[in-house]
């Protein structure tokens, strides 16, 4: 037990030390060509998947306060207050403080809880005795989350000379089918954590775009479109873009990551449970 805890205190440790890095350097961000993929919340998800969802919250705090200090301090948009107590204080007065809190810390605490969950979750689902109908079912989901991601994508990057709605309808239609058959391929033939450790990268990066971007979206849509300049009206289409662009994005990137990892990972001190 004792052995246990002082690798989790290491482990937490080193992904606090992660966290903070990534989010001080360009290493928290990987280049897509169209976007820069936001990674900082992979330690926080790996973190509640081997130390638990108690030291998982705690590095989700440390994420959020990372983007506290950094949007306070180094601000780098006209936005930057959504996630900055003090700069919300100064343009929207004392209810920012806590609006902008809100926003920095819970989406982000929530990202070191709920993955953990669902993976032990997917587990408990993919172990039992109807394994292919489950792995199916999460599997038809992430097709239809890559199918929606593929549509926002082509819309976005052909902004200027738009494909037809059947081209894009037709492509986005392929990647998803594409992506539903290899994960089928994959999931049923792969040990059962590698299929966990898949949707927990998943659920992890949404959670963090979803909360995140409709707190903005609730809290401060009028003060968020003055800071883009843009109409109030146009927030929420704004946000459903990052949502279904970014989002689905950094969510297979997630995904991607927390599996390698994590079935290494997994072979030095596995997984916690409860049980171990």
């Amino acid at each position: 037990m004792r052995n246990s805890n002082t690798k989790e205190l290491v482990l937490t440790a080193l992904f606090s030390a992660i966290i903070v890095i990534m989010a001080f350097t360009p290493l928290g961000y990987i280049p897509l060509v169209v976007i820069n993929a936001t990674i900082i919340h992979i330690p926080v998800i790996l973190g509640a998947l081997f130390c638990g969802p108690k030291k998982g919250a705690f590095l989700g705090f440390v994420f959020g306060l990372t983007s506290f200090i950094k949007n306070t301090l180094m601000p780098t948009s006209l936005s930057a207050f959504v996630f900055s107590p003090v700069l919300a204080a100064g343009m929207v007065g004392t209810s920012g403080v806590f609006k902008s809190a809100f926003i920095c810390f819970v989406p982000r605490i929530l990202v070191g809880v709920v993955p953990y969950f669902v993976y032990i979750g997917v587990r408990k689902a993919v172990t039992s005795g109807n394994k292919k109908l489950w792995l199916t079912i999460l599997n038809l989901l992430i097709g239809l989350f890559l199918f929606i991601g593929s549509r926002a994508f082509l819309i976005k990057v052909f902004a200027e000379h738009p494909l037809s709605t059947a081209v894009v309808v037709a492509i986005s239609l392929i990647v998803g089918v594409l992506v539903f058959v290899l994960l089928e391929l994959f999931t049923i033939k792969k040990e059962v954590a590698a299929s966990a450790f898949i949707y927990a990268g998943v659920t992890g990066a949404m959670v963090n775009t979803i909360l995140v971007m409709g707190s903005i979206l609730a809290l401060y849509k009028e003060a968020y479109a003055k800071a883009l300049s843009i109409d109030p009206a146009a927030v929420i289409g704004t946000i459903g873009g990052v949502i279904s662009f970014n989002g689905v994005i950094e969510a297979i990137v997630a995904a991607i990551i927390v599996m390698a990892v994590g079935v290494v990972l997994n072979k030095v001190k596995p997984v916690k449970t409860g049980k171990n």
